[in-house]
């Protein structure tokens, strides 16, 4: 019986041996080489212009005072990050156009200057920075009653 069992085992090895040689033959496959091309594309985005926006003036504007002082908030409303390198401010309407003040009243008397300026750098989507800017008017030492009540348009500009 001893030589029963020996061939059996023999069978079995065997049999597992051309079972193993087929199934690693099965898992070759065949394939083809080729080559080829494509083309896509991608856009950059452009800056959105910052915004500013003002706080009501604080304080009054005289002759020789300290005169009024005007917070100020650039937002950057743009699809990336943007710099602020520096703001300005001068006295003129929403468009740039400069102001003109009320007869006898002389502009040149005026400063506007931004005081504290915001943080320059850059300012992420949808962040803001903060400054302040200060209208004052000379004491010339002559009558500047045709200043009185005089409506001081600011327009600033962000670079």
């Amino acid at each position: 019986m001893a030589g029963t069992n020996s061939r059996r085992k023999k069978r079995i090895i065997i049999t597992l041996l051309a079972v193993l040689s087929l199934t690693g033959a099965g898992v070759a496959f065949a394939y083809w080489t080729s080559t080829g091309t494509g083309s896509g594309a991608a856009s950059t985005g452009t800056s959105t212009a910052l915004t500013i926006t003002s706080e009501d003036a604080v304080g009054t504007i005289a002759p020789g005072n300290a005169g009024q002082t005007v917070g100020f908030t650039v937002t950057n409303p743009g699809p990336g990050v943007q710099s602020l390198t520096n703001v300005t401010v001068t006295m003129a309407g929403p468009t740039g156009t400069a102001w003109v003040p009320p007869t006898g009243c002389l502009i040149a008397d005026y400063t506007a200057a931004v005081t504290t300026a915001p943080v320059a750098g850059a300012i992420p989507v949808g962040e803001s920075r903060t400054g302040t800017a200060t209208v004052t008017l000379a004491n010339t030492g002559l009558n500047q009653d045709a200043c009185k009540n005089a409506a001081v348009p600011l327009y600033f500009v962000a670079s």
